[in-house]
């Protein structure tokens, strides 16, 4: 296969779709890779380390995909506001695609292209997919970064220690949400030194999260049919949801630290932090809402803002992966490789639609769009992510 790699263009995106290092493990097997000039420089990664890879570089993006039979790309389709890229008839691509803010019309137009789409997005929760499980990988990063962030941000330390002027008592930190970016939170935190207490809908990551050193809050809430068969939470009713607000607003005003995760795909964030709660904090806590881009799970979060509540600093970034872009780029790529080595057999592109992976993620091919999302009984991962996103359940 021709591979191609073009430059990002969705907004603040510094990751790339491919690193020379996979880079040169794809030539290895015999395929071309042909990337379009800086498309890893906001990465990292140079011109002169994907032509010592093995690789083509091209001065014109159109290029690539003039050159490529398959390309790879971070955020393309609903995720930019660019117009569709100049896929070519017959080619692939992979990528996160956005399947949920998509335009019918772009569908159509890759459609008319005979465009196979391929949206990282819908990978089913299955052990054979977590290799090319691009949501998780990046919700991952963003919960490292969330607990980092606040950790920066609050005027005191993460950690506990004994001093001669006296004993300095740990932050306390709430994650709501234990999904990929949620342990990931936590763990940084306890890293860090915090006092770190988490929540769920789905009791049954309780010892997970216990295993990481936190304590797990339960809300006296009724929980049945809150997962599904795959582990991820169901999307609950306004009842439910003003339940759980009515039980977090004991624990959310004595955190000096909320961390939330909740995301649905295809629907807005559940709101779960009213501005209530965050003016019971005291001043100078903070609250990363991870959740910001399909509206947040605070009240007061604003999408791609940092804003002030209350004397409450609320964090409402809305790509934490693309801040960590370097390791972020070498964890996508093997995604995305990973992936096309599953969609080849002997070399040749082979669309098996027995294949879970290959069924649940294609939107567009041979002439037809197919459905760009799940059905609704099938939401949510509460992350993230993602982050993310990803994501993670709460």
């Amino acid at each position: 296969m021709n591979v191609g790699i073009p430059r990002e263009t969705a907004a603040g995106e510094s990751r790339v779709a491919l690193t020379p290092p996979i880079a040169e493990s794809l030539i290895d097997d015999g395929h071309e890779v042909y990337v379009a000039s800086e498309a890893g420089e906001a990465a990292d990664w140079s011109d002169e380390q994907y032509e010592a890879a093995g690789c083509t570089v091209v001065a014109d993006r159109d290029d690539v995909f003039e050159a490529a039979d398959v390309v790879f790309q971070v955020q393309a389709l609903g995720a930019t506001d660019t117009e569709t890229d100049p896929y070519r008839d017959g080619q692939v691509v992979i990528g996160l695609l956005g399947p949920y803010d998509v335009e019918e019309e772009t569908l159509a137009e890759l459609a008319d292209r005979n465009v196979s789409a391929f949206a990282l997005e819908l990978m089913p929760r299955i052990s054979r997919a977590q290799s090319m499980d691009a949501l998780s990988s990046q919700a991952s990063l963003g919960g490292y970064k969330a607990s980092l962030m606040a950790a920066e941000a609050l005027p005191k330390m993460f950690p506990m220690e004994m001093t001669a002027a006296g004993t300095i008592q740990p932050a306390e930190v709430f994650v709501i949400g234990a999904g990929v970016a949620g342990l990931k939170a936590i763990t940084t935190a306890e890293r860090l030194g915090a006092s770190v207490r988490a929540y769920d809908i789905r009791l049954e990551v309780k010892q997970e999260v216990e295993s990481l050193g936190a304590d797990f809050v339960e809300l006296d809430l009724e929980t049945d049919g809150s997962g599904d068969d795959e582990g991820y939470a169901r999307e609950m009713d306004e009842e439910f949801y003003a339940a759980q607000r009515e039980e977090l607003n004991r624990v959310v005003p004595e955190s000096d630290v909320v961390i939330t995760t909740a995301a649905i795909p295809g629907a807005p964030a559940p709101e779960l932090v009213t501005e209530e709660m965050v003016a019971q904090m005291d001043s100078g806590s903070v609250i990363v809402d991870l959740a910001a881009e399909t509206g947040g799970n605070c009240e007061p979060t604003v999408a791609g803002e940092t804003v002030t509540y209350e004397g409450v600093t609320i964090f409402g970034h809305t790509n934490l992966p693309a801040t960590v872009s370097h390791t972020a780029s070498d964890q996508f790529a093997n995604n995305v490789t990973n992936f096309l080595e599953n969609l080849l057999t002997d070399g040749d592109l082979d669309f098996d639609f027995e294949d879970e992976v290959i069924d649940s993620t294609l939107l567009t091919h041979d002439g037809t769009v197919r459905a760009p999302h799940r059905d609704d009984e099938d939401t949510a991962d509460a992350s993230e992510d993602a982050d993310t996103e990803a994501d993670d359940d709460a």
